[in-house]
């Protein structure tokens, strides 16, 4: 469990950071960090920090497209969690 929690507290980071420069080039009208990246660090585990750096720095949160696939990103992260932890379990 310890080391699910220290991925997802490392990965959580990264996604933090990513977020916080792209914000920095949006504002500077230099090049963009791709959405595609973005979601992939959310769908890897990334979400909570990714969360966090949209509501801290007020990015990405008035594109309801970028929403709608983040939150499903969180989803699939969830449920695959979900499947590794029953599956583990099992054995």
């Amino acid at each position: 469990m310890i080391p699910i929690v220290a991925f997802y507290a490392v990965i959580s980071v990264i996604a933090y950071i990513t977020y916080a420069i792209d914000k920095k080039a949006a504002i500077k009208n230099r090049r963009r960090v791709s959405e595609k990246s973005l979601h992939l660090l959310g769908v890897l585990g990334g979400w909570p920090g990714a969360l966090l750096a949209q509501q801290r720095l007020r990015h990405k949160t008035q594109k309801t497209a970028f929403q709608v696939t983040f939150w499903l990103t969180v989803v699939v992260n969830l449920v695959c969690i979900g499947w590794l932890t029953v599956s583990l379990s099992l054995i």
